[in-house]
């Protein structure tokens, strides 16, 4: 888990994705890994075929050259690993997320159908199923607003306590704010009772953020209840924030529904990087201050691979992928 995974575009790679995670990676004292993904030819014998593929190939090594040139010039003193990796984008990305802090990527905004059915989707089936937090760049953060500010939404389930833990730490990795948000949408009934409903929501928020003060006495933590539509609201409220952090429902189903309408909405709609938190793994953690530790760059309990930077081996991902041979400054685990 000492490693910050960035997936490399060919086609249009987005600069605020790269910045994002360039300094998420120095924030935390973590390296970084770019990762091309080429999508394997669905007809290998036709001459255009082969043209297409070794043109996607020439384009990834330039990408993620400049790339790697970017960062260079951001951070000089980074850790920096390349990779490119045969295989299609989500699942390779997926694949590597299960020995990552993080994973961040850009968005091309594509519409709904293409996120959906397309080979070239990528956001929608990582989010909804990558074993560690996602970072979607849709819009770069809102550093000139002060106070900085993070912004979970929350709304008492077991997923967004998992967001509660991850926020609380990133807001004090970066010295912000964190303003904890639960929408509560308006009845169509007529009998809805709005004051003892507002009290009650009150006191789910509290419990929902319960503790967390007492551990990181240097973070700022405000709760609110809003009354609206879930993504409306904290698409407002991301239109002054660093990063909008929600909870991740569990794994089964088809990708697209098991993100949730809101998750799904927010991806669409907000106005600064989206977080999207899954369930920890282990039993018995969520809510459990130590899960946030999970990205820190320390030993954990938990069995992982020998050094993901090239001095030992790893297991390879899973599917289609399949590491390139060749040598070259973007094959294997070659550390710049």
């Amino acid at each position: 888990m000492n490693e910050i995974l960035l997936g490399i575009d060919p086609r249009e790679q987005s600069i605020p994705a790269l910045v994002w995670a360039a300094d998420e990676a120095v924030r935390r004292g973590l390296a970084l890994r770019l990762v091309v993904a080429v999508p394997p030819a669905h007809d290998g014998l036709r001459y255009d075929a082969f043209a297409h593929q070794s043109a996607l190939l020439l384009r990834a090594e330039s990408a993620i050259a400049n790339a790697e040139d970017l960062v260079r010039e951001l951070h000089g003193g980074l850790r920096i690993a390349t990779e490119r990796v045969n295989g299609v984008p989500a699942t390779v990305l997926r694949d590597m997320a299960e020995h990552a802090a993080l994973v961040v990527v850009g968005s091309r905004r594509l519409g709904r159908a293409a996120e959906m059915f397309s080979e070239s989707s990528v956001v929608v089936p990582l989010t909804a199923r990558a074993d560690c937090p996602v970072v979607v760049v849709r819009a770069p953060e809102h550093s000139a607003v002060h106070p900085p500010t993070l912004v979970v939404g929350v709304d008492g389930s077991e997923s967004s306590r998992a967001a509660v833990a991850f926020a609380v730490e990133e807001a004090s990795v970066r010295e912000a704010r964190l303003r904890v948000v639960w929408v509560w949408p308006r009845s169509f009934l007529a009998h809805d009772d709005e004051e003892k409903g507002l009290v009650e929501r009150r006191r789910l928020l509290t419990e929902s953020v319960a503790g967390w003060a007492e551990r990181y006495p240097d973070v700022a933590i405000s709760e609110e209840v809003l009354r609206g539509h879930p993504v409306e609201q904290l698409a407002l409220a991301s239109q002054e924030s660093l990063a909008l952090i929600v909870g991740r429902r569990g794994r089964g189903g088809y990708s697209g529904m098991r993100l949730g309408s809101t998750v799904h909405g927010l991806l669409h709609r907000a106005m600064c990087p989206v977080i999207t938190v899954p369930l920890p793994q282990r039993e018995g953690r969520v809510g459990d201050p130590a899960w946030a530790d999970r990205s820190r760059s320390r030993p954990t309990d938990r069995p992982r691979p020998a050094d993901p930077l090239g001095t030992g081996e790893r297991r390879p991902p899973r599917g289609t992928v399949r590491r390139e041979d060749e040598s070259g400054p973007s094959a294997g685990f070659t550390e710049r």
